[in-house]
C-alpha cells in the first residue's frame, strides 16, 4: 500500500507556514532586539534570504524526488545509506521533541486563565494534571494525523490562516496606535551592537529557529499532488510569507517602544507580561481586549505547530525504516494510507522525552538536531543533477553551482552561530545515532557498502566542532576573532560541498542501486 497524494499547493503552503509560525512569534521580536537593536530587521532579512536559498535547493530536489520523509530519504538516494542515517537521525530526533515543546508552551500560556495547570513541583512548570493534559494533547494530534493526510491538511490550513491573521492584526493595531520612527535611529543608533549583534541575533535571538519550520513541507512531498509544481511554489511561498510576517512584527515592536523601555539600553529590554512584549504593548496602549486575541493566537499557534511536527515525523520515521535504520514494521501503512505504526512509536517516545527531560534541554536538543539535516539540500541538488540528468524537473534552479555552494556555506555558518552549547549536543546526538546504526546493521547482517560517499561528513563535523568550540558564539572559548571565524566557516562549507559532490555515485548506476525508486515515485507525476 502506497501513500496517497492528496495535498495541493494551498495545503502544502499552510504546512510550511504552520511549521514556521509557532509559539516563537510572541517573543522573537524582543529576543532579536535584545541582541541587535533596530538592526534586528537585518537579522530577519539575512536569515530569510539564507533559508530561501536552502528552500530553493530543496524545491528542485523534491520535484525530482518527491518522496515521504525527504530529509531522511533524499540523502539515501544521493549519497547512500550512511549519509541518510546521519541526516535522517538528526532530523527525526529533533522532530520527536518538537511536539512536546509546542504542547508545553501552549499549556504554559493557558496557565493564566487556567491556573490549575501550573505547579512548581512538576516538570516544565506544570501540575500533574497539566502533565496529563499535555499527554492527552499529544495523543489527540496523533489521532488527527491517523485519519489521513487530506484531513490533516484541511484542519492545518484553517489553523494556519488563524495563526497568520492574529499577528498581522496585532502588529497593524500597534503600529496604528503608536509608532515612533525615531526608535530606529536613536538609543544610540540603528545597529548599537554592530554586525556581531546582527549575526548573533540569528541563532540566539530565535530568528533562525523561527524559520526552520519550512522543512515540514519537504517531508510531506510523498503525499503531494503534482509535486513538480506544488513543491517549488509552496516552499517559496512558505519562506516569503513568514519573512514578511516577522518583519511586520519586528517593526511594530520596535516602533511602539517608549523612552522608558529604552532607558537601560536594548540588551535590557523586558517584556513584563506573560504573553510577551506584544501583550505588554497591548495593555500599555489600553487595548486590553487585544490581549485576549493574543492569548488565542498564543494557544492555537503551538497547537498547529505540534500537529504539523507530529505528521512530519511519522514520514521521517517511515523514510528511516525504508533506509534500514528502523524496523520494517514502521513502513506499514494503515487502511487510511498513513504510517500509523510510526505515529504510535513517535507518540510513545515523545511522551517519554517530555517526562524525562527539562524544557530547556528539549529546546536545545531540538534546535541543534534539526539544523544539520538541512545541509543535504545543496549537496543532493548537485549530486542528483549528475546522477539523474534525464529526470523530469518541474523546477530547475538557475546558477545551481553558486547558489548551492552559497546555501551550504550559509547553513554551515548558521550551525556555527547557534553556538557551542548547541553544537556539542548535536555531536552527542550523532554519536548516539551512530551506535544505534551500528547495532541495527550488525543484527541485520547487511552492512552499508557506500561509506565512501559519506566520507565528507567526517571532516565537516570535526571542523564544525572545532570552529564552534574555539569561536565566540554560545559558550565557545572566543579564541578566533570575529570575522576570521566567518572566513573559516565559509572555507569549511565550500570545501565540504565540493568534496561531497565529487564523492557522488557514478552516473548510470542510480536506478540499479535504487530498484524501489519507481514504486516510491508512482503517482507523483499524475495530472502534471
Amino acid at each position: 500500500m502506497k501513500l496517497k497524494r492528496s495535498i495541493g499547493v494551498v495545503g502544502l503552503t499552510c504546512i510550511g507556514v504552520g511549521g514556521v509560525v509557532g509559539s516563537g512569534w510572541l517573543f522573537a521580536p524582543i529576543n532579536a532586539a535584545q541582541h541587535a537593536g533596530p538592526a534586528a530587521m537585518l537579522s530577519w532579512i539575512i536569515c530569510g534570504v539564507a533559508v530561501m536559498l536552502l528552500a530553493l535547493t530543496f524545491a528542485e530536489v523534491c520535484t525530482c524526488l518527491p518522496v515521504a520523509g525527504g530529509l531522511g530519504r533524499i540523502p539515501y538516494y544521493s549519497h547512500g545509506q550512511l549519509a541518510a542515517a546521519a541526516m535522517g537521525w538528526t532530523a527525526w530526533l529533533g522532530y520527536v521533541l518538537a511536539a512536546p515543546i509546542e504542547v508545553t508552551v501552549m499549556l504554559q500560556y493557558l496557565q493564566g486563565p487556567l491556573p490549575w495547570l501550573s505547579g512548581s513541583s512538576a516538570s516544565h512548570g506544570l501540575s500533574y494534571l497539566g502533565i496529563a493534559f499535555a499527554i492527552v494533547f499529544l495523543a489527540i494530534m496523533t489521532v488527527i494525523n491517523a485519519f489521513g493526510a487530506a484531513l490533516f491538511a484541511k484542519l492545518n490550513a484553517g489553523l494556519t490562516i488563524f495563526k497568520v491573521i492574529v499577528p498581522i492584526v496585532v502588529a497593524i493595531l500597534i503600529i496604528a496606535d503608536r509608532f515612533q520612527g525615531a526608535n530606529f535611529t536613536t538609543s544610540p543608533s540603528f545597529a548599537p551592537m554592530g554586525w556581531e549583534g546582527v549575526l548573533s541575533a540569528i541563532p540566539a535571538g530565535g530568528v533562525l529557529f523561527a524559520f526552520l519550520g519550512f522543512r515540514h513541507a519537504i517531508d510531506m512531498a510523498g503525499e503531494v499532488r503534482r509535486p513538480q509544481v506544488t513543491m517549488p511554489v509552496a516552499l517559496g511561498l512558505s519562506v516569503l510569507i513568514c519573512l514578511l510576517l516577522y518583519l511586520l512584527l519586528q517593526v511594530s515592536f520596535i516602533g511602539a517602544l517608549s523612552e522608558d523601555s529604552l532607558s537601560k539600553g536594548w540588551a535590557q529590554l523586558e517584556s513584563g507580561h506573560r504573553l510577551g512584549p506584544l501583550g505588554a504593548l497591548a495593555v500599555a496602549l489600553g487595548m486590553v481586549w487585544l490581549s485576549s486575541v493574543i492569548l488565542a493566537g498564543a494557544v492555537i499557534a503551538p497547537f498547529g505547530g505540534a500537529l504539523v511536527a507530529t505528521g512530519s515525523n511519522a514520514r521521517i520515521t517511515l523514510a528511516l525504516a525504508r533506509n534500514g535504520f528502523f524496523p520494517q514494521l514502521m513502513t506499514r501503512l494503515s487502511q487510511r494510507q498513513v504510517p500509523l505504526n510510526a505515529l504510535l512509536l513517535n507518540l510513545a517516545l515523545g511522551i517519554a522525552a517530555f517526562l524525562a527531560l527539562p524544557f530547556q534541554e528539549l529546546v536545545a536538543l531540538n534546535s541543534s538536531a534539526i539544523t544539520l539535516s538541512l545541509t543535504i539540500g545543496p549537496v543532493a541538488l548537485l549530486a542528483l543533477r549528475h546522477q539523474m540528468p534525464e529526470a523530469e524537473r518541474g523546477f530547475r534552479l538557475p546558477l545551481a553551482w553558486p547558489v548551492a555552494a552559497l546555501a551550504f556555506i550559509v547553513a554551515t555558518l548558521v550551525i556555527y552561530w547557534s553556538g557551542w552549547d548547541n553544537t556539542w549536543r548535536l555531536v552527542l546526538a550523532l554519536a548516539l545515532g551512530g551506535v544505534l546504526f551500528t547495532i541495527v546493521q550488525a543484527r541485520s547482517g547487511q552492512w552499508a557498502v557506500d561509506a565512501r560517499n559519506s566520507l565528507w561528513l567526517v571532516p565537516y563535523l570535526v571542523g564544525l566542532t572545532l570552529l564552534s568550540w574555539l569561536g565566540g558564539f554560545g559558550g565557545g572559548l572566543d579564541v578566533i576573532p570575529f570575522g576570521w571565524d566567518i572566513l573559516l566557516g565559509s572555507l569549511l562549507g565550500l570545501g565540504t560541498i565540493l568534496w561531497a559532490v565529487r564523492l557522488r555515485l557514478d552516473r548510470g548506476t542510480f536506478a540499479a542501486r535504487n530498484p524501489d525508486l519507481a514504486t516510491e515515485l508512482e503517482g507523483s507525476r499524475a495530472d502534471s
